[in-house]
């Protein structure tokens, strides 16, 4: 039972967080929060008391009322917390810092060989979200920290996260590092554990993180690295999202069992979490606001689907879904890095490869009518490298395909429509943070 209670009390945390995040700058008052999300008002009043302590919920002035005094009204505050996203591609690491609206605040870019070996790889990761997050506040240096098992993982990103049993969840300085996965918010040095509004007693003093100054420690990281959700990593599959897992990667077999998501938390002494480049720019449209039932197909170095059915991102049971490209279109046809021969993947890249953008963008078309037919989507969004390079051509080629399908099947309504995503370049690496954003606002998809 008190388990069931956790849970639906971290719920209604997150409902409330939604709500202040959509508000924006506007705020919401108290009495909205409660007929928004039907808890009773001396609930919401707990809530955002235990919000305020910890700093992310801030008053955001006064609202006249149709009787009685003004009401206050909170705001979420944006910088009370952050996260990582890491677009880890075939040749190219792309990493942003992003804030709790999803504002980008900090950016870095590097070549990369996903072939150079786990290690390699691993460090590079590294090396990067370090920078990224202890150049966020310039002229303050990011320390070394204990690792999950305790060890020294150098210049690491989030001094003091790591717990004292090794617990690479950690508890952050600020009370809401936590393991973003199952408790977003954690449990912090202002005593909350998990849901704010859960616990009533203050934490024990073996759980309160000491403070390092008093103890003659050097002074605390950068703001970021203070309260750093964790990092969200995004890169080609199919892998295991579920226990961050990688399989046989397109084009690179050495990482087939490699544990990506285990290596990259016990460097940084952060969460971390791994999932496909395709289903975290998907959720980063949807976080974004993109409704319905939609399919993100990324042409890049490779072509994958995201795909959101009524809001959320399908993984499937093993969460292998989307797995596009490799969808056999012409039997005994020039081989692909999978194993097969005549996958989309090849046939779209081999096009693009001899300049024959109008061929490679009705094979992509041929692949999203077999989707669209296959899960009656509302939408195609196109992104990747080789999309935004020259958009024009694939959008206009894909719509020619599925306006051609709907004729075909005597659709009354007009054909799906197709056009390019939102974000650019960093669509992917945005949608990596939300992996770490999303479950702190009740997106149980992220």
């Amino acid at each position: 039972m008190g388990a069931n209670l956790f849970a639906l009390r971290s719920h209604n945390t997150a409902l409330v967080l939604d709500l202040l995040r959509t508000a924006g700058t506007d705020g919401i008052s108290r009495l909205e929060l409660a007929d928004r999300t039907g808890l009773t008002p001396q609930a919401v009043s707990k809530i955002t008391a235990r919000l305020r302590d910890s700093g992310l919920a801030a008053e955001a002035g006064r609202r006249a009322s149709t009787g009685g005094k003004p009401r206050t009204v909170l705001r979420l505050v944006p910088g009370a917390g952050h996260a990582v996203g890491v677009h880890l591609d075939r040749d190219e690491l792309r990493v942003v810092l992003v804030d709790l609206m999803g504002e980008v605040v900090g950016e870095r870019r590097a070549p990369l060989d996903l072939g150079a070996g786990a290690g390699v790889v691993v460090e590079a990761v590294a090396r990067e979200v370090e920078g990224l997050v202890g150049g966020a506040d310039e002229g303050m240096e990011v320390r070394g920290a204990a690792g999950p098992a305790g060890e020294a993982v150098g210049d690491a990103v989030a001094p003091g996260v790591a717990g004292p049993d090794g617990d690479s969840a950690g508890r952050g300085a600020e009370g809401i590092v936590g393991d973003a996965v199952g408790d977003p918010l954690g449990r912090g040095a202002e005593g909350s554990a998990g849901d704010p509004a859960v616990q009533d007693e203050p934490a024990s003093a073996e759980d309160a993180v000491a403070d390092p100054v008093a103890q003659g420690a050097p002074p605390p990281p950068p703001a970021p690295a203070r309260n750093l959700l964790g990092v969200g990593v995004a890169l080609p599959g199919p892998l295991d999202h579920a226990h961050g897992i990688l399989h046989r990667v397109t084009g690179f077999p050495e990482w087939d069992g490699f544990p990506l998501r285990d290596a990259l938390a016990r460097r940084l002494g952060v969460p971390v979490v791994v999932d496909k480049d395709t289903n975290a720019a998907a959720l980063g449209l949807a976080v974004a606001g993109e409704g319905g039932s939609f399919a993100y197909l990324h042409l890049g170095t490779g072509l994958g689907a995201g795909l959101v059915i009524g809001g959320g991102v399908h993984r499937g049971a093993r969460t292998g879904a989307g797995e596009f490209g490799h969808q056999v279109i012409q039997l005994d046809g020039p081989p692909c890095d999978c194993g097969n021969r005549g996958c989309i993947e090849a046939l779209c890249l081999a096009a693009v490869a001899r300049g024959d953008l109008d061929e490679a963008a009705r094979v992509l078309g041929t692949g999203a009518a077999n989707l669209v037919g296959l899960l009656d989507i509302d939408l195609v969004l196109l992104g990747g490298r080789t999309v935004a390079a020259d958009p024009e051509p694939f959008v206009r080629g894909v719509a020619a395909v599925l306006d051609a399908h709907a004729r075909r099947e005597g659709a009354r309504e007009a054909a799906v429509p197709v056009r390019v995503a939102p974000g650019g370049a960093r669509g992917v690496a945005e949608g990596a943070a939300q992996l770490l954003l999303g479950p702190l606002f009740g997106r149980a998809d992220g």
